[in-house]
């Protein structure tokens, strides 16, 4: 199971929203990985500069993202906008296969579509069966599209909040508010881009 299936929120936005990872197998593919998962992170952040970084170091608006390339030991995260950065990012990871498991998440049909036109066909498939349990203590809809970008629940739904109130206070641009409620998702894979335009709607910019 992947942190990054839990995204809720309208097809479209959704369609805007590509989270990738790369991950070790302890016991399999670990003994050494430091030098094969930079090279994966280095061709990464090279088709996405959105968001980037890894759970056990930190993330690229906390940090350097050379740094974080540098203590990479089991994995590392980044997210796409649109499916041609994507499809040339897995173009390439297929060419340097560095023998890594890679995992995309997004809608069916625009992930099988991009993975057709890099050359890969999908060993494996996974997918969310929703929320269950007492649905009413989650937060509304247009709360939940924001915190759940992020796998580890670390995007808090009163900073999203706090951010909707500075904004329409003139206080911060939808821009800088995401990046703000990017910096909690240590991994690296909530989307600010997504998050600014559900920013922009929710304070009537859009």
């Amino acid at each position: 199971m992947t942190h990054t299936l839990h995204r809720t929120g309208d097809l479209q936005s959704i369609k805007e929203d590509f989270p990738m990872l790369t991950h070790v197998a302890r016991g399999f593919n670990d003994q050494g990985a430091s030098v094969r998962l930079k090279k994966i992170a280095q061709t990464m952040t090279k088709y996405t500069d959105l968001h980037f970084g890894d759970c056990k170091v930190g993330n690229k608006y906390l940090m350097d993202s050379a740094e974080i390339m540098d203590k990479l030991t089991v994995g590392c995260q980044v997210v796409f906008k649109d499916k041609e950065s994507l499809i040339g990012c897995m173009k390439e990871l297929k060419q340097i296969d560095q023998g890594i498991s890679i995992v995309v998440s997004g809608i069916f049909e625009e992930v099988f579509e991009c993975c057709d036109k890099a050359g890969l066909k999908p060993p494996l498939i996974e997918f969310a069966l929703g929320v269950h349990g007492n649905t009413k203590r989650l937060w509304p809809p247009e709360i939940l599209e924001f915190v759940t970008m992020c796998g580890h629940g670390l995007v808090s739904g009163r900073l999203v909040k706090k951010m909707v109130e500075d904004i329409k206070k003139n206080k911060i641009t939808a821009e800088k508010a995401a990046i703000e409620l990017a910096k909690p998702c240590l991994c690296g894979i909530f989307n600010p881009d997504r998050a600014a335009k559900l920013l922009k709607r929710m304070t009537g910019q859009l």
